[in-house]
């Protein structure tokens, strides 16, 4: 679903993110580990168009969206949900949804705010309350809800248990399992190996803009663990 070739990318004159090279199938879980300053949040950015590439290639279900605008790969079918949520504080729950929403896809079951609120059963009874009223983890679910109201092929979700409350990242957790289940592809960036074991496939380990380990989590934890 997501193939990523050679990539590159700086911001300036200051190259972030030398060669990579990774992928992540439907229904899969990929992780990025890597301690703070890695290039994890900047791979990303550049997967989705934030920071622009300078060589390589990035596939989406085939495509090619390196170069692309944002907004144009979102319509191509790949979600994004950053480290600071970036939720409307002065929308409503239901707003914040509806801002989000883009036409199904063929072939996919889509995502309505009904479908969305039976993944976030937390959400149901605070329709009308405005994102700025919200605790980080009902922001860090609203945030996922609303991108997933863009019906997209992939999802890349920046350090999503970053900060939360041990009972908001189980569901959080939970609520990553179903979206694999339901034949998601989730890109994800994390520190955190614990709350890795719980949602990841497989893992690519970054060090200052490379990789520098690929495999199962239990084959890339020991070069992290160094």
């Amino acid at each position: 679903m997501i193939e990523v070739r050679g990539l590159t990318a700086a911001y300036g004159r200051a190259e972030i993110l030398f060669g990579l090279d990774f992928e992540a199938q439907a229904g899969e879980v990929l992780v990025l580990l890597g301690r703070n300053g890695a290039g994890k949040s900047t791979t990303l950015k550049t997967l989705m168009g934030l920071v622009p590439s300078r060589n390589g290639e990035v596939r989406l279900h085939g495509e090619r969206i390196d170069g692309l605008p944002a907004h144009r790969i979102a319509r191509c079918g790949l979600g994004y949900v950053p480290e600071d949520r970036r939720i409307f504080t002065d929308l409503t729950v239901r707003e914040n949804l509806e801002v989000g929403r883009q036409p199904p896809r063929a072939g996919a079951e889509p995502w309505t705010p009904e479908r969305l609120l039976r993944l976030f059963p937390s959400l149901e009874a605070m329709q009308s309350r405005l994102g700025g009223r919200m605790s980080g983890g009902e922001q860090q679910m609203l945030a996922i809800a609303r991108s997933l109201m863009g019906n997209p092929r992939a999802l890349l979700l920046d350090e999503p248990a970053e900060g939360l409350a041990p009972i908001v990242v189980d569901h959080l957790a939970g609520a990553i399992r179903e979206l694999k289940a339901a034949g998601l592809c989730i890109v994800l960036s994390e520190q955190n190996l614990r709350f890795a074991r719980r949602v990841a496939d497989r893992a690519c380990l970054i060090e200052r803009g490379r990789i520098r380990a690929s495999g199962t989590l239990e084959e890339v934890q020991p070069a992290y663990a160094r």
